[in-house]
């Protein structure tokens, strides 16, 4: 039952494997289930009972009786004789040792590994080799809830899922559970309600006919001998019980803080031996998993102050493990540790659940960053009341989330509604309200109107320099800030000159090395790469990567920024094999710093697929890029910005492969995103339907690419105005489409208008200018719908 991969593993791992997990999570029956599986794969099939060894001698002796009749081999010794049998056979065989109870006692029962013998072991003890061992978990969600819905013969789905997660996918609890309501004709949502009143009761109570002992029954020999043998043991599965079930961070929770029993240099780690011994853990690396049933059965067994002691013991234990200073990547990390088990602890007014939140996202799961300030916002809002200016400072962080997790509008109109509450409780310039209003012209920008997102930047700089003086920093960073919205708004030049006006200023006040000032010359270079000169931007990126390896380190993530800047304009300037090297090199450090799955690290395997393809391999590029596109869509959604781009590279790369109709569909899925997101005249969305009207041309669907270019020119009318160039290339390549559609009149008028534009734009004689005058001339002739082949 929902074991096949674990079924296909035991094959594969073959000739001796042990499987090894919780009593009752379904060891004995998997065996059986191989066995039962593969009957025509051996000739013998063979289960002892291995609990007890003056049993399983008497079961050794038995089987020597079957295998050597005639008494050629030893019989002083049963086991050595069914060993030296087995060695006889031709034939495959298959020994089932079920229940053994220690590693090391069963070395005596297993046969040598040759022949063609196969072995497979069921035990409670984790200490066996990680190359023979299976650690089994409790069963998927959906499985054991299809169990106990056929088991009660209902269709109470909302309750069978409930009450599996209350067991934790457990086999024998789940029999038990679903045994108990065919006898009693309880329901599911009964049993669920008696589960969570009296849980050691009900699970206490008579174990399904197949099994021989109840759940608690079954871990109460455990639970004994480690209250003896190992009391460290004890204290350890109680503070886990405390806790998240899975991925606890045991040693990073212990690693200054130990309750006495747990003090010594390997108390710790005999703790954690214990436990595997019993398997009342999971196989341990820097972190540990607990059933949540023995977590919960280990604190029913306390009485409630001794459970609240213990809970805030853990509590105390993960405070104390959320780093003050959460900014760097090893600080960020320990906190993606520790924040489910702090949620599962701490009170969420706790400073310590700020920190985390703070942290949370910056590894690039975004989503997990805005539920954890939804929670924090409801409980400051509960708790504090909506206007008390920590449920406003928690609201404004879920506002910026909101927008990072991919929907930039509702965190704009979130920001938006807290302007006013703001100035209501904190004044129109408190820090907390001009905070809100950064946040909002941030969020605006990302919502599709830079421009106004610039101006609102513009709108506060003089209210910074007002209360705190023209070279604070916050009115420093604020003029940085209107630098970069008004690159997002597309006018680089005039961005990459507001950043060398602020260079001097940044250099006076942070010093000429300080980590602010090194971030500006990064946001400098980016900006006169994207106003033109490559060559130029690549230069300020190769000065600045040695100073920012120095002073930050070379895996900060600002230096990581100015190596991919380097790579960037390094392929901008046509060296892609150089700049293909440079991002070779920076993959696997990403990887390291951030992640496999960090945006940052993605953007570097899809930086370095342009490169690929730029360097003549579009299939190569295009096969990097769709391999990317599943990854984007699962950790940031399929809507979210980053995914969005990603597709449209994968449609360029399509397009280079000369799959012109796959690009044209590509890029429709993602103008209609760009347009619902960002708006019609965003950059990227006239990017975008620049490519779409291509390939719909390219493609011979004429009505659709006159369609898009009738729409770029209206865009580019109301962004640049009626004389700009891309307006009238724009216009040029709509007079085209409507030719071809045959409306010769229509297209006569608009190359006049054309003609006329690129004569004032470029001169008479301009090839762009002669071409359109002939094409002016042809539709003149023709003056009327026509399926004439035109020269163009």
């Amino acid at each position: 039952m929902g074991r096949d991969e674990v079924l296909a593993e035991i094959e594969q791992r073959l000739p001796l494997v042990a499987l090894s997990g919780l009593g009752g999570i379904g060891k004995s029956t998997t065996a059986l289930e191989y066995a039962y599986r593969h009957l025509t794969d051996y000739d013998l099939v063979w289960t002892f009972h291995a609990e007890e060894a003056t049993s399983l001698q008497q079961q050794y002796h038995e089987l020597a009786e079957l295998l050597d009749p005639a008494g050629l081999l030893d019989r002083s010794d049963p086991v050595a004789r069914v060993h030296g049998a087995l060695a006889r056979r031709d034939k495959p065989w298959l020994l089932i040792l079920d229940n053994v109870r220690d590693h090391a006692a069963a070395r005596r029962w297993l046969p040598p590994p040759k022949g063609n013998g196969h072995v497979l072991v069921t035990t409670r003890d984790g200490h066996w080799p990680a190359a023979q061992a299976i650690h089994l978990d409790g069963l998927p969600r959906s499985v054991a809830a299809q169990f106990l819905l056929n088991q009660a013969g209902e269709y109470d789905l909302v309750s069978a899922g409930a009450l599996a997660d209350e067991l934790g996918g457990l086999p024998l609890a789940l029999a038990q559970a679903g045994g108990y309501v065919a006898a009693t004709g309880r329901s599911l949502a009964e049993y669920l309600t008696l589960l969570r009143e009296d849980r050691a009761g009900l699970l206490g109570r008579g174990a399904p006919s197949e099994h021989r002992t109840p759940v608690i029954a079954t871990w109460t020999l455990a639970f004994e001998d480690l209250r003896a043998s190992s009391p460290g043991s004890i204290t350890l599965l109680r503070l886990l019980s405390c806790l998240a079930p899975e991925d606890i961070p045991y040693r990073l929770l212990l690693e200054e803080r130990r309750p006495p029993e747990l003090a010594g240099r390997f108390a710790l780690d005999d703790a954690v031996a214990g436990l595997r011994r019993h398997s009342l853990i999971g196989p341990p690396s820097a972190t540990v998993s607990v059933h949540r049933l023995v977590q919960a059965l280990t604190l029913d067994q306390l009485d409630p102050d001794e459970r609240g002691r213990w809970k805030a013991t853990a509590a105390a234990l993960v405070r104390a493990a959320v780093p003050e200073n959460v900014t760097g990547p090893a600080a960020r990390r320990a906190c993606v540790q520790l924040l489910p088990h702090a949620l599962a602890v701490l009170d969420l007014l706790d400073p310590a659940m700020w920190r985390l939140a703070e942290a949370i996202g910056e590894d690039g799961d975004t989503a997990t960053a805005r539920a954890v300030w939804q929670e924090l916002a409801d409980a400051h809002t509960a708790r504090l009341g909506e206007e008390h200016l920590d449920t406003l400072a928690a609201r404004n962080q879920l506002a910026l989330k909101t927008g990072d997790a991919g929907d930039p509008q509702l965190g704009r109109d979130l920001a938006a509604a807290l302007i006013p509450v703001c100035e209501r409780a904190a004044g129109p310039e408190h820090e907390l309200t001009l905070a809100v209003r950064s946040n909002l012209a941030h969020l605006t920008g990302e919502a599709g109107d830079s421009a106004l997102g610039r101006d609102m930047y513009a709108a506060l700089l003089p209210v910074y320099e007002r209360i705190y003086g023209p070279e604070h920093p916050q009115t420093l960073t604020t003029r940085n800030s209107v630098a970069a919205a008004t690159s997002e708004a597309g006018d680089d030049a005039a961005a990459r000159d507001m950043y060398l006006a602020l260079l001097p200023a940044y250099e006076r006040v942070f010093g000429p090395e300080d980590p602010h000032l090194l971030l500006l010359r990064n946001n400098l270079a980016a900006c006169v790469g994207a106003a033109g000169d490559a060559a130029r931007a690549r230069d300020l990126f190769a000065a600045l990567l040695p100073v920012s390896e120095r002073v930050l380190g070379p895996e900060h993530p600002d230096t990581l920024t100015a190596w991919g800047g380097l790579a960037r304009w390094t392929a901008e300037t046509g060296d892609v094999a150089r700049a293909g090297a440079l991002y070779v090199a920076l993959l696997p450090i990403k990887t390291r710093v951030h992640g496999p799955e960090h945006p940052g690290t993605l953007a570097v395997r899809a930086s370095l697929a342009t490169c690929v393809g730029k360097a003549g391999d579009p299939v190569r590029a295009r096969e990097m890029i769709a391999a990317l596109l599943p990854v984007r869509e699962r950790v940031l959604g399929a809507g979210h910005p980053d995914t969005v781009n990603i597709r449209e590279n994968l449609a360029y790369w399509v397009s280079e492969t000369g799959d012109q109709a796959t690009a044209r569909d590509l890029y429709a899925e993602v103008l209609a995103v760009r347009e619902r997101v960002q708006g019609t005249d965003h950059p990227q969305t006239v990017g975008t339907r620049t490519h779409l009207a291509y390939a719909a041309a390219e493609t011979g669907d004429t009505r659709r690419a006159r369609d898009e270019y009738a729409a770029l020119v209206g865009s580019f009318e109301r962004t640049l105005g009626p004389e700009h160039r891309r307006t009238v290339d724009a216009r040029n390549a709509l007079a085209l489409c409507t030719a071809k559609e045959g409306d010769a009149a229509r297209a006569r008028d608009l190359f006049a208008q054309v003609v006329a534009q690129y004569e004032r734009l470029l001169g008479h004689r301009h090839p762009e200018t002669v071409t359109a005058r002939g094409n002016l001339a042809y539709c003149t002739r023709v003056a009327a719908p026509t399926k004439r082949r035109f020269p163009w």
